[in-house]
């Protein structure tokens, strides 16, 4: 099994150039579903998560094809017809978000017989709101060994849906299938990420009518087709924090490019608040710091526009050596805070209770052996590993594969001595 080792000590200098959003991506993947055309998505990443996808795409008719395009890196799908409705378990517990492959096999073929994705190491994440909206929606659910059965043999129907809880997974769910529906479908209480909007743009670009994304209303006119289109994915705002972090934390100067710095104006104002240098360019944004210690400041996760849960862990790492005390309230999920034992290996002071961290700075982190236990802890390790004296080496990166594209180039580029290991312990070339 790979790892990564990090020799600690290396300002970062240079460019980093921002990938295209996995948590949109898969997504629009999932769009290819509801056309017998041709979708072209452009600024794809390519990442464990969308192979995933990909696979079980393929399983389900569509032809996925990935290729350097004039626009960049591009993949192509197209799903003439539907060959299967089937979502096997072995497939849909790679990644939660296969699960919403379910709305568009009934939008589009009437039935569909999808896994539960089961477990997840950050929380519950329970899938009753997904369910719920397409029963709203006139789908008839039955839940029996795992499977979801869903059936809407004369079609879906447009509908009122009111989530009692934001959700970003099930607004996207109902959105995928309500595009289809017969009449006009209202989503109460949406989540407002960005990644909504995105979805809206390109299945506008399909030929669907779909208004208010990005707020808590969405309202949605079914139509009777959609068409293949063109779409360039989001710049991916996670990736963009996750770097802008590692640029503070060993400090230098980094500028992102093909990067939306709206989309983390919670983060880079925190980053400002520690001391951090932020300067917005025309294309991204530029990091520095050059020599000083940051300053302790206290986070607390919320959805979009707040600071976001997928980039607690990062922050964390950012405060193990900042001067004073800081507290981290995740309020997102109730078991996200499994990277603290881990930062402690490398002699970080964090005491958890409940939902809070506290993260007491210290002079000087020393590399150690460490585990990832989730995508974005795995990252966090590595910005740890950026500052922490000779070398931190990190296993189970399995889980930074899934949302982290070329890691090691586009921090080496930077100055970073950071190297991936094969699974025998040599060094890959």
């Amino acid at each position: 099994m790979d790892r990564i080792a990090i020799t600690g000590g290396a300002q970062l200098n240079g460019t980093i150039p921002v990938s295209g959003a996995k948590n949109s991506a898969i997504k629009l993947m999932a769009a290819s579903l509801l056309t017998d055309e041709p979708l072209r998505l452009t600024n794809m990443p390519r990442l464990a998560d969308t192979r995933f996808l990909g696979k079980l795409l393929t399983r389900l008719g569509v032809q996925v094809t990935e290729s350097d395009g004039p626009d960049g890196q591009q993949t192509i799908l197209h799903a003439p017809e539907i060959t299967s409705g089937f979502a096997p378990y072995d497939l849909v517990r790679q990644m939660r978000a296969s699960f919403n492959v379910l709305g568009p096999l009934v939008a589009r073929s009437g039935q569909a017989k999808v896994s539960l994705p089961g477990g997840c190491t950050i929380g519950a994440r329970p899938v009753d709101l997904h369910l719920q909206a397409l029963e709203a929606l006139g789908a008839k659910i039955d839940l029996h060994e795992g499977y979801v059965y869903a059936q809407a043999p004369r079609g879906l129907k447009g509908a009122e849906i009111s989530f009692p809880i934001v959700s970003v997974g099930a607004t996207e769910h109902a959105m995928l299938a309500a595009v289809l529906a017969d009449g006009v479908t209202v989503i109460h209480n949406a989540a407002c990420e960005p990644e909504l909007a995105d979805l809206q743009d390109c299945l506008n670009a399909m030929g669907a009518k779909v208004e208010g994304a990005g707020t808590p209303t969405i309202t949605i006119t079914g139509v009777a087709r959609l068409q293949g289109a063109t779409h360039a994915v989001i710049p991916d705002r996670i990736e963009m924090g996750t770097y802008a972090v590692a640029a503070a934390m060993a400090g230098g100067e980094v500028r992102l490019t093909n990067a939306r710095p709206g989309l983390i104006d919670a983060l880079l104002d925190k980053l400002k608040e520690a001391g951090a240098g932020v300067e917005p360019t025309a294309d991204g944004v530029i990091i520095r710091r050059n020599g000083h210690r940051l300053e302790s400041v206290d986070v607390e996760t919320a959805p979009f526009p707040g600071f976001a849960t997928d980039l607690q862990a990062q922050f964390m790492a950012l405060m193990t050596t900042a001067n004073g005390e800081s507290r981290i309230r995740e309020t997102i999920f109730e078991n996200r805070f499994m990277h603290a034992p881990e930062l402690m290996r490398l002699g970080a002071d964090i005491s958890v209770a409940g939902g809070e961290a506290r993260v007491r700075g210290v002079e000087r982190l020393e590399g150690a052996e460490v585990m990832a236990t989730d995508l974005r802890a795995s990252v966090s390790l590595v910005i740890a590993g950026l500052v922490a004296r000779g070398e931190t080496t990190v296993s189970r990166i399995y889980h930074l594969d899934r949302g982290f594209e070329r890691l090691e180039e586009k921090l080496g580029a930077c100055g970073a001595q950071v190297r991936r290991l094969k699974g025998d312990g040599e060094a890959e070339l």
